[in-house]
């Protein structure tokens, strides 16, 4: 048996308001802790968008109440609320503010650049800026970074072209710091037929799936990548399957089992995982401790991984039936006993926003 810290997940959608369908507070931070995830920053993308005091009451009233595990709620950048100035103590109240310049699920994708300026200049400078920004879009954000001399944290790269321009910007000085989601780490776009069974939509994902030579690329440069996150991005079978098949995959309760795997097998150590995992989440996102904390892991079990066994409610995974090696067997969340041997035993509220 190996003691783990409560591990942080930077990147979750759990879908609520509004599509509750998919998943909720409930269901997703059980879906967090049966996988270890004792703190989560749930993303601003749903319906409505989370981008003032309103929606973002809307988002942290629904969490309360609800809750298992900890967690903070990311603003999101829009074309109308630019001018953080005048939106006092708001910013601090959030996770972060996350800007979608790329192709997204949902309303908040930013085209403009001088938008993307005016964010970087009323946002304020101690809180954390995330851009969901692609290939080129990324370099433009790393160019935002440098001009306005703060930092700017980029989610779930999947290209070579992009850890080694990330690379490059660090040697440089730049403020720039990224994330890697499990799916572009163990999944290329050649694995799409074997995770789609005839339907094409369970491959979709933003980012896409890359070639086999990204994902080579993503492990060779490890050093210049900062947290593992999941991107947790649920949507039932039905939708998957169905026309216009949103993209996203779900993945709480698979991200530490496949880097245990991947620690098994020699890719990883405990640490480049505590570090990717705890330390690293902690310092970007300026995130409190959590004190009486640890997850407790049976490195020696093998098993395989099925959506059936799982808290989510979505019901699917990309990884079903993958055999991999080390299980969650207990979780405690600031002294409490919170999930063991499958089952949850904190209440629905337990959870601390930890912005408050």
């Amino acid at each position: 048996m190996i003691k783990l810290p409560g591990l942080i997940d930077p990147h979750v959608h759990l879908r609520e308001p509004g599509q509750t369908h998919k998943e909720d507070w409930d269901t997703g931070t059980s879906a967090a802790l049966a996988g270890g995830v004792t703190m989560l920053l749930t993303m601003p993308n749903t319906k409505p968008p989370i981008f003032d005091a309103a929606t973002l009451d809307l988002a942290l009233d629904a969490a309360h109440p609800k809750a298992h595990c900890d967690y903070a709620q990311f603003l999101g950048a829009g074309p109308d609320n630019t001018d953080w100035d005048e939106h006092s103590g708001l910013p601090q109240r959030a996770a972060g503010l996350k800007m979608y310049l790329d192709s997204t699920f949902g309303q908040l994708r930013l085209d403009d650049m001088t938008l993307w300026q005016e964010h970087f200049k009323t946002w304020p400078g101690e809180l954390p800026i995330v851009a969901h920004s692609e290939s080129r879009s990324m370099a433009a954000i790393i160019l935002m970074a440098a001009i306005y001399n703060r930092p700017v944290h980029i989610a779930h790269i999947s290209l070579k072209e992009e850890v080694l321009l990330i690379k490059a910007a660090r040697e440089r000085g730049i403020k720039v710091t990224c994330e890697v989601c499990p799916h572009h780490l163990f999944l290329s776009k050649e694995d799409i037929p074997a995770i789609s069974h005839g339907h094409p939509g369970r491959g979709e994902v933003r980012p896409r799936l890359a070639t086999k030579e990204d994902v080579e690329a993503l492990w060779a440069n490890l050093d210049s990548i900062d947290c593992f996150a999941t991107d947790h991005a649920p949507h039932t079978l039905a939708e998957k399957d169905g026309e216009n098949p949103p993209p996203g995959f779900p993945g709480l309760e698979t991200m530490l089992p496949l880097l245990l795997t991947a620690v098994d097998a020699g890719r990883l150590t405990l640490d480049d995982l505590i570090l990717r995992m705890v330390t690293n989440p902690r310092r970007i996102f300026n995130l409190p401790e959590q004190p009486e904390t640890w997850v407790e892991v049976d490195e020696n079990t093998t098993y395989e991984l099925h959506a059936a066994d799982m808290h989510s409610r979505c019901g699917w995974t990309p990884f079903e039936g993958w055999k991999v090696k080390g299980q969650v067997t207990r979780v405690v969340l600031r002294g409490s006993e919170s999930f063991k041997d499958g089952k949850i035993l904190v209440e629905p509220g337990y959870g601390k926003n930890v912005r408050e």
